[in-house]
């Protein structure tokens, strides 16, 4: 994203925290008064969504100070440190809760993905999130897969071609719905259709489609379906997609298949622990 895309969702969020004032703060805070403030883990987790917070910070007050001790992709401890703030009390308060939980939410992100990623080590399995993202978040919690080390699936619509369940049914069958795409005009994307059954496994294979996702199937039929591929055609790619958790995944990616895609890295991951604290405070 350009930066400026960036200042703006910033912008937004603040301003849905803040509005017309910080009442609490105005009240309680003279102008003058400056603290140092810590940002701490609370937890061990990965960290993600540094950049965003320190631009947040400067958004609110460009003399604030903003002195970084780690860098995303970090594997933070209990009680360690990630950032200090030096400045006006008044602008680390407003925007302390806005950064809490941009950072909590990615890190969360980042470490869940982490989890998944360890879970598949040494399979040749590459873990894939999902269009299922908080609205006006996507690049960000994408961002945050990536640094847990994840990949990303197609960004959007716009980016990449995945013949579902309901193109398939609108369009009268896989067939015709591939057919629709390469008479659309689309030769230079790849074709990725989504598969719930043997059958229709068989229906793509024929369709010379360069991705094959299996959808919701059971272990047996994924297994099977690893092995029709295989046989068929070994340059079409195999995903995965559906009941997919922790305690499973190693199972689905020692079936053969290429990739396994979650939703879950985004759509559930469980925000982390983070406080930010003041520890020193004075007035100017």
């Amino acid at each position: 994203m350009e930066k400026e895309s960036i200042k703006d969702f910033l912008r937004r969020a603040l301003q849905e925290d803040i509005g017309s004032g910080d009442i609490t703060t105005n009240a309680c805070i003279t102008n003058s008064h400056v603290s140092r403030a810590d940002i701490i883990a609370k937890e061990e987790f990965v960290l993600a969504g540094m950049p965003l917070v320190e631009e947040l910070f400067h958004l609110v007050d460009p003399n604030l100070y903003f002195i970084k001790k780690l860098d995303d992709g970090s594997i933070l401890r209990r009680d360690e440190v990630i950032a200090t703030i030096e400045g006006k009390t008044a602008s680390i308060l407003k925007a302390e809760r806005t950064a809490l939980n941009i950072l909590q939410r990615l890190s969360g992100i980042a470490t869940l993905t982490r989890r998944f990623v360890e879970k598949v080590k040494d399979t040749g399995v590459r873990i894939l999130d999902t269009r299922k993202t908080t609205p006006n978040m996507r690049m960000f919690e994408k961002y945050a897969v990536k640094v847990g080390g994840g990949l990303n699936h197609r960004m959007g619509l716009y980016d990449g071609i995945l013949i579902k369940d309901n193109h398939i049914k609108a369009s009268g069958g896989i067939r015709e719905a591939v057919r629709r795409v390469r008479d659309y005009g689309t030769r230079m994307l790849k074709i990725e259709v989504e598969a719930e059954t043997i059958e229709q496994v068989k229906e793509a294979l024929q369709e010379g489609v360069d991705i094959i996702m299996l959808d919701n199937m059971s272990l047996r039929e994924i297994k099977e379906a690893v092995s029709l591929i295989r046989q068929q055609n070994p340059s079409v790619m195999v995903e995965v997609s559906g009941g997919v958790s922790l305690d499973n995944i190693r199972e689905l990616a020692e079936t053969g298949v290429d990739f396994i895609s979650i939703g879950a890295l985004t759509h559930s991951a469980k925000a982390v622990d983070i406080s930010l604290e003041i520890k020193d405070s004075q007035n100017c």
